[in-house]
């Protein structure tokens, strides 16, 4: 099992003693003499926060940048035993009420590992068996269930399509999604109302991102890079002498320059 010595990675010595110094630097924080904003807190106030910093996360991992991923983890660390630190308070649970489930949690659900019967299973066979045994755990009637509705919506979306494609409702190739694609964007030009336009643009959405998932392409990371490109590009021709005083067609030429890499040279 994981308590096993012998099946114990090499670790930082201090890494129980920096945890437990957070836990106590919070425990003071929300104390009688401690921070006021702190103490004032609720699990709705500081879930947005929560959120940020695994945004924040998410992306330092895009731009490589280690030094700063060290930092957002320690944030979102923060995040983790602050929600803890609240309900100790509350008499729900504690932090090491958390750890230990997500102990257990992971032992579980690695039984060709942690198991009596340990097995190698490819990374495909792991990923079904996860879902396999989360769905016995969660008692879940649909395949729907359990999906954070939290999530960024075009996650949100790809998540959906999966789940649905695993209930065998799904096309047999991108031919299917592609076409919906066109039918609904042809739905959107012809709406004439604003409550319908908006119907339709979400049926829009929700079909490029099963497109999308059948090109094996997470919707949510292709549209944060693109978000990345435009701003670079825009940055370089918004900085250029006169833009604002340029027409379309000029701007159209910059923009060109930016997309070819010739910008500036």
């Amino acid at each position: 099992m994981i308590n096993d010595p012998d099946t114990q990675p090499d670790t930082q010595p201090d890494t129980g003693a920096e945890l437990m110094r957070l836990h106590a630097i919070m425990a003071r924080l929300r104390g009688p003499d401690g921070c006021s904003w702190d103490r004032a807190q609720t699990f709705d106030t500081i879930a947005p926060y929560t959120l940020e910093e695994a945004y924040e996360v998410a992306d330092a991992i895009e731009r490589g940048e280690m030094a700063d991923l060290c930092e957002e983890l320690g944030d979102l660390l923060l995040q983790v035993v602050f929600h803890a630190r609240m309900a100790e308070e509350a008499g729900h649970f504690t932090l090491s009420d958390v750890a230990r489930s997500i102990c257990e949690k992971m032992e579980r659900r690695h039984p060709h590992i942690f198991g009596p019967h340990a097995i190698p299973l490819c990374a495909e066979e792991v990923k079904a068996n996860w879902e396999n045994i989360k769905a016995r755990e969660k008692h879940r009637e649909s395949q729907l269930d359990g999906i954070a509705l939290a999530l960024p919506a075009l996650t949100r979306a790809d998540k959906i399509g999966k789940r649905a494609a695993r209930g065998g409702f799904d096309w047999p190739d991108a031919s299917g999604p592609r076409a919906k694609i066109l039918e609904e964007l042809e739905e959107l030009e012809t709406a004439r109302t604003q409550e319908h336009r908006i119907e339709e643009a979400g049926d829009l959405l929700f079909s490029v991102a099963n497109y999308l998932r059948k090109q094996g392409i997470d919707p949510e990371a292709a549209l944060r890079a693109a978000n990345r490109k435009f701003e670079g590009r825009f940055r370089l021709i918004e900085n250029q002498p006169g833009f604002l005083d340029m027409d379309t067609d000029e701007k159209e030429a910059l923009w060109r320059q930016a997309k070819e890499g010739t910008l500036g040279r």
